[in-house]
């Protein structure tokens, strides 16, 4: 959004300084993202005076000028068709950059004769297209910059351009008067009164307007009058200018007039060409598609269905809210002309305009929300406009529809500044703020005004008093404290064992993978998943179709890329939901990981080795360690499908508590998912892990026993098919208050055991806690181990 300073000055009385301005500007949120000093590029013309002029002897239309300066009498050569003896002109000497021309004058030889400068057109300067002459200044003194007598005679034309940028909630701000209104409140002047006399029409309206029934969401009212007899032609100055110092480009009144409006007021207008339009009726109406249009910005548009057009009887005429037609265009010979003032929908203005790819500034503004109770008025004060510099006959005003309720208020409650924002501001001071930005106050209610649709609550007045108030006087203060000493801790125990698994996988040397939720049916079927209760009703791919029954699909889908891509060892984990169904308690926090290829690279020692199971076993161990779990656990078998059946254990705590599990990916999985195997993985549940039975910070004291542990070796010849697990469980269980440690360290198998026997050697360590152990006892819970492993295997305790 631009704006030049005078025209701020328009709308607001103030003596504020442009630095002041722009300063608050940006305060208000209203962010200024750049100033254009005109007058910069003008510094260093001056003025001169043309005291004799001949004909160049060889150009006829050039002429060869004594023309007085600061420095001097100087000679110019000039073409101009107006220069001649007696005239103030502004000289540009040697050295002097022109941005018209985008050159730096030297000192040169035309047709043989030297010019030491040249004497400017408004073109070259950048003032105005006017280039049929050069400037003839009606006063000024020789030598005089010409900034300087610009300042004092015509300030517009070198008026500061003032560019600030607008947050779509503002769409007030898109007109200077809205601008104005801010400062206003602000306390950097007042607001001028703009009261908009009423035009009284002298003839009944010849154009009618119809709104169809199914367009009135989209075009809920529709002001128009025509005006005959105008004579259309040049801007006044001031208007050119003003247009001119934004960015836009002059055309003619009655088109400036509409563009001068939807910046000074953020109204978007429309005029039609009266004589072009056929019929007596303009139609608002909804696209059925495939209608087409020559715009004015000499392209045709198709439109689909559902957008909203102005027709008449030949056809669509403007698209509404975006850009008119060029059919009933208004030019030159124009004499009777339609003023339309309406109101579009945002949603349907923007919608359209994305469709048709056209960016206009009349679509710019409908799509953020025009002021809809402003429409009666803005027809009036274009008409007014129009016959003060165009002339012509006014008719009656005609009205299609109403205007959109859109009325609305909120309680202010003074206090809520304080402990929304922290400031303190008086109430007396807050209502005074609240009626400079256009709220009406009953009681303490706080009528939004209809130009502010962003104010939807309570909340967005409190917002307002503290924008205008600075939110730069907001002071910092310290929280009050609640409690003395530590306060509790926010994190939960399961957030705080999150990330103590993730920092300890992090550390065993696995790197960390974020996977979607979402992955593909035969992928979760693999798992157990895949059902109708995880799928989705609308996923985003077909291989994102069902919600993920663990974290290894995930995992072992990451593998295979990198294994594509020629890195063949990998160490991945991650954490976090898994789903066993569509309802909220069938979400589970799982910690997976995969260990895939080779423990390191090749080596002369033979060092690396592929991973095996008990690489997986030894880090989910760790992880529970980390995470809390007690020390003993049992390690026990039948694991779901997707592990190898004789490669795999569950960590339980009794035949019902699994915290997790670990080992070999099953070869038909990995083959399904295109992992070059073999491959390793664990998950865990860190919800199952207990909750330490005292929630303190301080640990335990670490109990250790000064006497003496004394391991004792027993090897049992059992059948081939006995797991050396079941062994160790039951040697654990002869005496859970001495035995400390069970480990298989050997087996043996055939020789004179025969056929179907192994033998397998356990180490059983005993610690004793309050006394020596004697022989006695030692050999009492030796026997206990021995009667134990017996009837769990069936098993004899070899010679």
């Amino acid at each position: 959004m631009k704006f030049t300073l005078s025209w701020l000055k328009e709308h607001l009385d103030t003596s504020a300084t442009l630095d002041e301005i722009t300063y608050a500007l940006t305060d208000l949120g209203l962010e200024v993202e750049g100033v254009e000093d005109r007058a910069s590029k003008l510094r260093d013309f001056t003025i001169g005076y043309v005291q004799s002029t001949e004909k160049h002897p060889d150009a006829d239309r050039l002429k060869v000028c004594q023309v007085e300066t600061d420095e001097g009498v100087k000679q110019i050569i000039c073409g101009a068709p107006n220069a001649r003896e007696g005239i103030t002109v502004v000289v540009a000497k040697p050295g002097v950059y022109v941005p018209g021309l985008d050159t730096t004058i030297g000192v040169g030889k035309i047709r043989g004769i030297e010019s030491f400068g040249m004497m400017a057109s408004e073109r070259e300067m950048e003032l105005s297209d006017e280039h049929d002459g050069i400037i003839e200044l009606p006063s000024g003194e020789v030598g005089q910059r010409f900034v300087d007598w610009l300042a004092e005679h015509d300030p517009a034309k070198v008026d500061p351009v003032i560019e600030i940028a607008i947050t779509p909630n503002r769409p007030d701000a898109l007109g200077v008067r809205g601008i104005a209104r801010d400062l206003a409140a602000r306390g950097l002047g007042k607001l001028k009164p703009r009261d908009v006399q009423g035009v009284e029409g002298t003839f009944p309206c010849p154009i009618s307007v119809t709104i169809e029934a199914d367009t009135l969401a989209q075009c809920p009212v529709f002001y128009g009058r025509v005006i005959r007899g105008v004579k259309n032609g040049p801007s006044p100055e001031w208007l050119q200018d003003a247009l001119r110092a934004i960015g836009l480009r002059p055309i003619s009144f009655l088109v400036d007039v509409t563009n001068f409006f939807t910046y000074d007021r953020n109204r978007p207008l429309h005029v039609f060409d009266v004589d072009k339009v056929a019929g007596d009726t303009l139609r608002v109406h909804r696209a059925r598609g495939g209608e087409t249009m020559l715009a004015l910005d000499d392209k045709e548009y198709t439109f689909d269905e559902g957008m909203t057009l102005i027709s008449d009887a030949k056809g669509v005429e403007s698209i509404a809210g975006v850009m008119g037609g060029a059919a009933s265009g208004c030019t030159e010979e124009t004499t009777n002309v339609f003023i339309e003032a309406a109101y579009f929908d945002p949603v349907r203005t923007a919608y359209t305009g994305r469709a048709l790819k056209i960016n206009s500034d009349a679509r710019y503004r409908f799509e953020r929300g025009i002021d809809p109770a402003w429409t009666p008025y803005g027809i009036e004060q274009v008409t007014r406009m129009i016959l003060d510099h165009a002339g012509g006959e006014p008719s009656e005003v005609i009205v299609a529809g109403k205007i959109p309720d859109t009325s609305r208020a909120y309680k202010l409650d003074a206090a809520r500044v304080r402990s929304l924002v922290g400031m303190d501001i008086p109430e007396s001071e807050q209502r005074q703020t609240l009626t400079a930005l256009g709220f009406r106050l009953e009681g303490n209610m706080a009528h939004v005004p209809s130009w502010r649709p962003d104010v939807q609550g309570e909340a967005d007045l409190v917002e307002e008093v503290a924008r205008i108030a600075s939110l730069t006087k907001l002071k910092g203060k310290p929280l009050r404290r609640l409690t003395d000493g530590v306060p509790r801790p926010i994190l939960s125990p399961i957030q705080r064992r999150e990330a103590i698994a993730r920092r300890t996988c992090a550390a065993l040397g696995y790197n960390e993978c974020v996977t979607y939720s979402f992955i593909d049916e035969a992928s979760a079927k693999l798992f157990g998943g895949g059902d109708d209760s995880t799928r989705l009703e609308n996923p985003i791919s077909s291989d994102m179709s069902h919600m993920r029954p663990a974290l290894l699909p995930g995992l072992l889908q990451a593998a295979a890329r990198n294994q594509a891509r020629g890195f063949n060892d990998l160490a991945l984990f991650e954490v976090g939901p898994a789903f066993q169904g569509g309802e909220p308690g069938e979400q589970h926090l799982l910690l997976s990981g995969l260990l895939v290829g080779r423990t390191g690279p090749k080596d002369v020692q033979g060092a690396s080795r592929a991973v095996d199971v008990f690489d997986v076993k030894a880090d989910a161990e760790a992880l529970l360690a980390a995470m809390g779990a007690p020390a003993r656990v049992q390690i026990l078998r039948d694991a779901a499908s997707w592990w190898h059946p004789g490669r795999h254990g569950k960590i339980c705590l009794g035949p019902k508590k699994v915290l997790g599990v670990f080992g070999e990916i099953h070869p038909l999985v990995l083959s399904a998912m295109d992992v070059k195997g073999p491959a390793m993985g664990f998950t865990l549940w860190p919800q199952e892990v207990p909750l330490p039975r005292k929630s303190g910070a301080t640990r335990a004291a670490l109990q250790i026993s000064d006497l003496q542990a004394v391991e004792r070796d027993f090897a049992f010849v059992v059948n081939a098919e006995v797991e050396a697990l079941t062994l160790v469980n039951a040697a654990l269980g002869a005496d859970k208050s001495l035995i400390e440690d069970v480990h298989v360290f050997d087996e043996f198998i055939g020789g004179s055991l025969g056929e179907g026997k192994k033998s397998l050697a356990l180490t059983v360590r005993l610690q004793p806690v309050d006394q020596t152990l004697k022989d006695q006892d030692i050999e009492a819970v030796s026997a206990k181990v021995v009667d134990k492993v017996t009837k769990a295997t069936g098993g004899v305790l070899r010679a």
